[in-house]
């Protein structure tokens, strides 16, 4: 029964706590309808977790699940209304595709008949009618996930979870079916949670974006303002970005604290005061092999950790002090500054690359 209280709220309401042996996971989670959420973060953070928690997988040691102001905690998993889409798609080998889709249907107590027509109508959504009859060994890795989304939607969800549904795709599959993901999620009117560890599927497939780190929330807004303002190391490294945090005054930022080591002042074009995060591209990371001429004012000597490739770029992983930081240069730039493991240079960054935003 839906308590007067939630009656007419829709979408998912969530509170996940689970402990699992020294694991401890309890994070709060929002969906409405129509909305693509992303679960984002390191291996072991808590994601998968969490969405076994909704689906009625795994046990929960407190907090709250309500869908469309229903309560979903005292039901079963399959009373609870929900999709799912597992990483390696869970289809069943003995059935056909077509059948594998109306076993939803089926279990919702629609007849065969009218379980096989829905399950049809999926398949040809998801481009796959002409191999309705074929089993599960005969499909290609991208044909089997479009058979479990269609079995997931086959159900009418409220709630569609979606478990890492790209990773067992090669490169150029995975593109494809991210782009036919996206145009069916972008139909679906409940709402959708996706779990993933990698930044350019939330990046494509989500509305929003909640980073998980060790069983908690860490940062939750959109893909543009997670990539443009992260607030972990995690996420800046996700994005490509150089990260710290410092105390900033009068258009410089401190890191570091006085009372416990050294410091070092950035020069910044903002005019922001106190606690902030100080962000800038590895692009925007020039390094000189001797103290270049001006001496530009953020300017420091650092060490060349690492040389790796990046695309058609070079990584240039620096050690401080003052700071680590990660350049990004072209391989005639490596050549001509002779880069390498254990080389001394100089590094600068000029105060209009920096972004600083309140931490």
């Amino acid at each position: 029964m839906t308590s007067g209280a939630n009656q007419g709220v829709r979408g998912l309401d969530a509170r996940l706590v689970v402990r699992r042996g020294a694991f401890d996971l309890d994070l709060a989670l929002t969906a409405g309808p129509g909305e693509v959420v992303a679960l984002l973060g390191p291996n072991g953070a808590g994601k998968s977790t969490a969405l076994r928690a909704l689906a009625g997988l795994v046990m929960m040691a407190g907090g709250h699940i309500r869908l469309d102001g229903e309560d979903l905690r005292p039901l079963s998993p399959e009373r609870r209304g929900i999709g799912m889409v597992f990483q390696d798609y869970l289809l069943f080998p003995h059935l056909s595709a077509l059948e594998n889709v109306a076993f939803g249907p089926r279990s919702q107590g629609a007849g065969r008949r009218e379980a096989r027509r829905r399950a049809a109508e999926w398949l040809d959504r998801v481009g796959l009618a002409e191999f309705a009859s074929a089993r599960p060994r005969a499909l290609s890795g991208g044909q089997a996930q479009r058979v479990a989304l269609a079995r997931a939607l086959a159900v009418e969800p409220g709630l569609l979870l979606l478990d890492e549904p790209l990773a067992a795709l090669d490169v150029h599959t995975r593109m494809e079916i991210r782009a036919a993901l996206r145009r069916h999620l972008t139909g679906f009117p409940g709402a959708a949670v996706l779990v993933t560890h990698d930044p350019l599927d939330a990046m494509v497939l989500a509305d929003r974006i909640v980073v998980v780190e060790n069983g908690r929330l860490v940062q939750d807004g959109t893909p543009a303002d997670v990539a443009r303002r992260p607030r972990t190391d995690y996420v800046a490294r996700l994005v490509g970005l150089n990260l710290y945090r410092g105390r900033a005054e009068a258009g410089t930022v401190t890191l570091g604290d006085a009372a416990t080591g050294p410091t070092w002042t950035l020069d910044t074009a903002d005019s922001l005061e106190g606690e902030v995060f100080l962000a800038f591209a590895p692009s925007s990371v020039a390094l000189y092999r001797t103290r270049p001429d001006g001496s530009p004012r953020n300017l420091w000597r650092a060490r060349v950790d690492a040389v790796e490739r990046h695309g058609d770029r070079v990584r240039i992983r620096l050690s401080g002090p003052p700071f680590d930081a990660v350049a990004e240069v072209t391989p005639a730039a490596v050549a001509e500054l002779e880069l390498s493991e254990g080389r001394a240079v100089w590094a600068a960054v000029k105060a209009t690359e920096t972004h600083v935003y309140p931490a």
